[in-house]
């Protein structure tokens, strides 16, 4: 699944090449996983003014409203002037004056959603959860402790559910804990401040050099220019089970939890 850093990369591969176009036609392909909200043609003339992200939805402001987009499962967006005819899994076009934004999603688990503003019930279904973003002032190292030492289950899980940090999905969670040195099994009321402060510098550290390697592509993920991501090469240990951690040379362990894959060193993160 695109996660926080992927989404991010997504944006700005596009973000300033589509600001200001003029939206000329609206294609709307098989169902996605939320319906638009609006028929296509209402969108006809209205003016891109900007490309935000909140957590791992993509905002794109209208001179009337905005589109919300989510890449789901295996989605991925593609901009440009001359793109191909639409193909089998291409769900859904946004063609502007500058060029076609597409959304490609063979599970079709990814949504385009019109709301009316930001604060519109459309919108706060899908945004009005979600916890602070890790790369602004908003996510607080002190809050951030508060919040976990009243919580008594496992941090890895707590960090997927996005309640106090959004967009730290699977990949980061590992490697975010094992930079801090947290087992991901701990819960999250036995971390200590200190070591609270460890693990939100890490989340930071993490998602920022997985923005500056252009995400991860573990199948198929590309930026809207179409390019891969590099982060995956310098995991330390997602995907790694088995294999000698790169600082004590110890195997890398795997568990699940929540159903997803956990990968830790059990001698780098002892608690």
């Amino acid at each position: 699944m695109p996660e926080l850093p992927e989404v991010e990369v997504t944006r700005l591969s596009f973000a300033s090449r589509i600001a200001g176009a003029r939206i000329e036609f609206v294609m709307v392909g098989k169902p996605l996983r939320w319906p638009l909200g609006c028929e296509g043609a209402q969108l006809h003339g209205q003016q891109v003014l900007a490309v935000r992200r909140r957590g791992k939805y993509l905002l794109l402001d209208l001179s009337e409203g905005l589109l919300l987009m989510h890449l789901g499962m295996s989605g991925s967006l593609s901009f440009g002037a001359n793109l191909p005819a639409p193909g089998k899994h291409d769900h859904f076009d946004l063609v502007t004056s500058l060029g076609t934004l597409r959304l490609h999603d063979s599970r079709r688990f990814g949504a385009v959603v019109y709301a009316a503003g930001e604060a519109d019930a459309a919108a706060q279904k899908l945004l009005g959860r979600l916890g602070a973003e890790p790369l602004s002032e908003a996510f607080d190292a002190l809050v951030f402790h508060q919040w976990l030492n009243v919580r008594n289950t496992a941090i890895k899980p707590l960090l997927l559910a996005g309640h106090a940090v959004v967009g730290v999905g699977n990949i980061y969670a590992s490697e975010a804990l094992f930079l801090a040195g947290i087992r991901p099994t701990t819960r999250a009321s036995r971390i200590s401040k200190p070591r609270a402060a460890l693990l939100h510098h890490a989340i930071q550290t993490v998602l920022t050099n997985a923005v500056a390697k252009g995400g991860s592509t573990l199948r198929d993920f590309s930026n809207a220019d179409g390019e891969a991501g590099h982060f995956q090469l310098d995991a330390m240990v997602y995907d790694r089970a088995g294999l000698p951690c790169k600082v004590c040379a110890a195997p890398i362990k795997s568990i699940r939890q929540g159903q997803r894959s956990t990968f830790y060193c059990a001698i780098c993160q002892k608690a």
